[in-house]
Formats: C-alpha cells, structure tokens, sequence
C-alpha cells in the first residue's frame, strides 16, 4: 500500500499542479518546451504541432513544465532573455507581469480548486454533519478521570457556550477550539441555572494514537457530552462548494496554528513530517479505502498549495515576491540578486527536506 498510495497520491497532484501552470500560460502565448510526468530519463514521449515535449519520466513522484526562456524546471531565467530581439517571442520572461503573475499563481490555484472539487463532492454525496441535538452535544454528563474542566469548577450539567471569546455550536466546533491547544490557559464560558459563567481551565496535553499507531499531541478538557450524535444531510451545489470553502479555510487555520506554535516551541519539530511520512499515510489511507484516500488526497493537495506560496525562492510563492518587488520597483529585480537569492531559496528548502526526513526515519524506527 505504502509504495502504491504514494505515487498515486503525489504523481496525480504534482502534475495537475504543473498542468496549471501550462494552461494558463499557453492562454497567453507562452510556449511550454515541455511538460513531463514524473521526472528522470524519458521513457515515452512525443512533440505536439505547439513544439510541446510530453513525456512519461522514470520517476513518478510529481513532474514539471518547461518554458521557454527558462534554464531550467523552476523557472529559473535563462540568462540573454531579457536581451531584445525575436527570440524572446513566447519566452515566459518576456510576458506581461500580470500574465507571469497569474501563470506562476495558476499552480497552487489548480491544487485548491482540486480540494474544493474534493470537500464539496463529499457534502453533494455524503452530505454535512448536522448535531442531532447540538445543545446537548455541550452539556456536559460527566468527566473523564484527571480532567481540568472537573478541576476548575465545572460541573455535570453546564453547558459549554464559547471558549476563548469564540462562540462554539457544537461538540465538533468545541473539539476545534482545545484541541490545537494543549497545555494553553483557555477561558471557558458556560451556561449553568441560566447565568453565563467563565472560569481558565488549562487543557490537558494528550498523546493520541490512531488505528496504526500514529501518534499526534491534542488538548483536551476532560469533559463527556451528554449527546454526540449526528446525522448528515446532502447539499446542493452552490452550498456544496460554499461548505468546501469554509471548511478549507479552516483547514488552513490550523495549518498556520501549528507551524505557528512550533515556532514558538509549543510544539516539538518532531512533529514536522516529509516525503517518508506522506507515503506511510497515503498507503495507510488507501488501505481504509477510496473515500479516505481521496480525503487525504484533498488535504495533501491544500497543503501543496500553502507549501508552494510560501514566499521562499524557487517556490511560487517566491516567485511571486519577485514579482510584486518587480511591481513597486518598476524594473526586475537585479540579475545577481535573483541568483543570490535563488541559490538560497534552493538552500534552504533542501535543508528543511533532510531534515523533515531525518524526522520521518527516527519517528518510523521509534
């Protein structure tokens, strides 16, 4: 499962993502030299009437596309396109800013429409969680043992109204607020004889494990719901996507809370993961079926997008940097300081690949 879910996992995605990119700059005139699934010597390939290379490379892993004017597949500019002359027609270097723009966003564009496509297939089939009795969902029936919650004061009966200042509907939104909290002070409102109360309660740091052992540091508060049942209820369309856009941005929220708190030291860098570990996960999901698979499919493609804007040189995202200087300068940044900062750009994310992996290996051996 581990060597088949992650090729089908990253091959698919990274191509859409490249494929992005094509689309938007062939709408623009922006001839492709080629465009190759997976990467590594060639084993199959042919040449469109466009002078387009599509190509089937030893590696499935991912794959690129290649303008013309590039030096190579992260666009790096190839030195002498910005000379004038005939050559630079259909150079990627020699489109419009806004086009370069949109041709390089068009990537981690593709990757978030491909989880929007995902989330808002799922509540069109599935449909989305409804509370069957939201309000009992956050009265509490009792406590679990050690629980902070019990030892601030609160009691069966009360019910739970926001954490934080944040109003919370139900168990699934009360989970969201502690959980990416562990060990943090949190004011906790609750209702008990009809008067609104708050009290701190510090949630409690737990390691959970799944069904194969993987293990993650959530917060808890130590508190039983009197209900947590929920029904599902099929949307149309229109609220499909509407859902799938609010829970990806949600999804995201905690993306940033996370790399946020491990900045911070709330979090251990242990808990980084890389290639090894995504291939471990996506054989695990694949193995509990299609529908989980194509729901980490999903994330990993938003995660993609997030990676892929980070504004680090030779990303997207730095890219775009790049660009908005280009913008308020009114000339493109210096030839030495794009190689400068793309040799550190390059630098820095291949450190943070050994050492994302280094991570994964000592986590698979403990």
């Amino acid at each position: 499962m581990y060597i088949l879910g992650f090729p089908l996992l990253l091959g698919p995605l990274v191509t859409l993502h490249e494929l992005g990119h094509y689309l938007v700059g062939r709408w623009f005139g922006v001839q492709a030299e080629a465009f190759s699934v997976g990467f590594g010597k060639e084993l199959a390939g042919f040449t469109d009437r466009h002078g387009t290379r599509w190509k089937l490379s030893a590696l499935p892993l991912g794959g690129y596309v290649q303008f013309k004017g590039d030096m190579n597949p992260a666009s790096v500019p190839e030195r002498g396109t910005l000379a004038p002359g005939s050559q630079r027609d259909g150079t990627f270097q020699n489109a419009p800013l806004w086009q370069r723009a949109l041709i390089v966003a068009a990537g981690p564009a593709t990757n978030v429409l491909v989880t929007l496509a995902i989330f808002a297939g799922f509540f069109m089939a599935v449909g989305k969680p409804v509370p069957v009795a939201p309000e009992r969902q956050l009265t509490i029936a009792g406590f679990a043992a050690n629980s902070p919650a019990e030892r601030a004061g609160l009691r069966p009966g009360d019910r739970i109204t926001a954490i934080d200042g944040r109003p919370v509907a139900d168990l699934r939104s009360l989970q969201d607020a502690v959980m990416l909290y562990p060990g943090k002070r949190l004011d906790v409102a609750f209702l008990r004889d009809g008067i609104e109360r708050t009290v701190p309660v510090t949630a409690r740091s737990v390691e959970v494990k799944d069904r194969f052992g993987n293990a993650s540091r959530i917060g808890l508060l130590g508190v039983r719901p009197a209900s947590h049942a929920d029904g599902y209820a099929r949307q149309g369309p229109i609220a499909a996507i509407g859902l799938a856009v609010e829970h990806s941005v949600r999804i995201v929220r905690m993306m940033v809370t996370g790399i946020a708190q491990i900045f911070t030291g709330e979090r251990s860098v242990k808990e980084l993961g890389g290639p090894v570990k995504i291939a471990k996960y996506s054989g695990e999901q694949l193995s509990l079926g299609l529908l989980a698979f194509v729901n980490f499919v999903a994330l990993i493609s938003l995660n993609l997008a997030f990676i892929n804007l980070l504004p680090i040189p030779g990303l997207d995202g730095g890219h775009l940097a790049f660009y908005a200087a280009e913008a308020v300068r009114r000339k493109p940044v210096g030839a030495r300081g794009l190689e400068l900062a793309y040799r550190t750009g390059m630098a820095l994310v291949l450190a943070l690949m050994v050492f994302v992996t280094f991570n994964d290996l000592v986590s698979l051996a403990g």
